[in-house]
């Protein structure tokens, strides 16, 4: 049996399993994006006694997640063994039609985590993310409701998923100036053909202790090695909605090869690899792993624990590396090299 390893999430004392089981598939026939959410309760139990059988913790919702589906029936999967989950759950996306029914302002975060916790029937949410960004509120009408829900007992924790690491850096910065409780997570798209956060994000992350959650390991299932690139839209996964994460044929194919290669090597699949790159690369990385089927579940948890070596790190980290931007080359061009020897 894998043993799970665990680590604090950001700057906190609350201790999560590094593989956290996504809730995006779960769904009681929502046609909310009919090639992603097709896990019904049945399925959805089998996958969350396994994934606490497995060592795993973490559970990640959302009240957008077919239209708070996921979060009912997390709620229900987890009667009884409460104490046994860290429950994160996100807010912000339009949930209707009403105006005031989006964003981050004091109203609609109010109802919503109202909303989340009668629907995950629980009296409190361990982690709650801002699931995006929301520039006709202002900062300090959203920290200071997400201090409020602290202060109340509704919420433990807070964090920010797909916000730009100088807006995460703003917010931090007011919350310390105001002692309220900082952000200690960030989801993020992350895997090894998306890596745009490595430029600012992460770096932000470590310095600020937002730990990184990253979303989508596998881009979608096109890192299982299991997809014909040309013919992605025939597909009965995520990917057949289109190519949201906009990554290019050559850095597909250039990742699919070094993962193939590190898998055979491991006598492991291509997606195992794919996840374990992401907890290889930082001790504090947590992984969110979405399954449409429990052998994907099980598959992704005997992953948590791989050991790739550094050659299988070089040759995955410059298989489809993200370009350079300025001031980060300029920064290393510009090095002062006797500080660098004399430092060393």
């Amino acid at each position: 049996m894998t043993e799970m390893t665990y680590t604090r999430m950001g700057n906190s004392g609350l201790v999560v399993s590094r593989l956290a089981l996504g809730t995006m598939t779960f769904t009681h026939g929502s046609d909310w994006i009919p090639g992603v959410a097709k896990v019904g309760l049945q399925d959805a139990q089998r996958m969350v006694d396994v994934a606490l059988d497995g060592g795993i913790n973490f559970f990640d919702a959302a009240d957008g997640y077919s239209n708070g589906e996921a979060e009912d029936i997390l709620g229900q999967t987890l009667k009884g063994k409460r104490n046994e989950a860290v429950i994160c759950t996100k807010l912000g996306f339009r949930q209707n039609d009403r105006i005031t029914n989006a964003g981050l302002s004091r109203g609609h975060i109010l109802s919503s985590v109202d909303g989340c916790l009668k629907r995950l029937n629980t009296d409190w949410i361990d982690l709650l993310v801002l699931h995006k960004t929301d520039f006709t509120t202002p900062m300090e009408e959203t920290l200071s409701t997400l201090q409020n829900v602290i202060d109340t007992g509704k919420v433990r924790h807070i964090g920010v998923s797909n916000w730009p690491a100088w807006k995460v850096a703003q917010a931090v910065q007011f919350q310390r100036d105001n002692s309220m409780s900082q952000f200690v997570a960030g989801q993020y798209l992350y895997n090894t053909v998306s890596r745009d956060i490595e430029m600012d994000v992460l770096r932000m992350g470590e310095e600020l202790g937002v730990g990184l959650m990253a979303w989508s390991p596998l881009a979608g299932g096109l890192l299982s090695g299991k997809y014909d690139l040309d013919k992605l839209e025939d597909s009965d996964g995520r990917l057949a909605e289109g190519d949201f994460l906009q990554v290019s044929r050559d850095q597909a194919e250039a990742a699919i090869v070094a993962l193939n290669s590190a898998a055979s090597a491991h006598s492991v699949t291509p997606a195992q690899i794919a996840q374990a790159w992401i907890l290889n690369k930082r001790r504090d990385h947590t992984v969110i792993v979405g399954a449409s089927k429990l052998s994907q579940l099980e598959t992704a948890i005997s992953a948590a624990n791989i050991a790739l070596n550094a050659e299988e790190m070089a040759a995955l980290d410059a298989a489809a590396a993200p370009g350079r931007r300025y001031p980060e080359w300029f920064d290393d061009m510009m090095k002062d090299e006797l500080f660098a020897k004399v430092l060393a």
